[in-house]
């Protein structure tokens, strides 16, 4: 079961950093999620910077008919798409985060989204559970 903190969902995994995004992309896609970027947050800050780092790199996920209703009830809820969940190593250990949209949506303030929050929340949480566990 994933780790609430206080805005992710997070637990780590024994699978390697390759197996872990591959389990996550799958179980993203099982959850109604597209993946609409990926973004290889070690190979940009290498090309970028020349820094070294461990492997990381974030998924954005979208389900769009979560998504639809989100931004029917606030027009600018964009600006906080999509849902990011985040695949990375540290210290020989895999880590998957997922963003928990309860608390994300919670700052603007629209109750009309809290139930959309909540199933957005409990598909990731199953993403993040299945992903570590497969």
């Amino acid at each position: 079961m994933p780790t609430a903190t206080g805005y992710t969902l997070t637990t780590t995994t024994t699978a390697s950093f390759a197996d872990a995004v591959d389990r996550v992309r799958a179980e993203l896609r099982e959850e109604g999620f597209g993946v609409l970027c990926e973004i290889d947050v070690q190979a940009t800050l290498r090309e970028k910077l020349g820094a070294e780092m461990e492997p990381y790199v974030i998924l954005g996920a979208c389900n769009p008919p979560l998504a639809h209703q989100a931004l029917t009830a606030e027009a600018e809820l964009g600006a906080l798409l999509p849902c990011n969940v985040v695949v990375y190593q540290r210290d020989g250990a895999t880590h998957i985060t997922a963003i928990d949209a309860d608390r994300m949506l919670s700052i603007v303030g629209n109750s009309e989204l809290q139930p959309i929050a909540a199933q957005v929340r409990e598909k990731l949480a199953a993403v993040v559970e299945r992903a570590s566990s497969g």
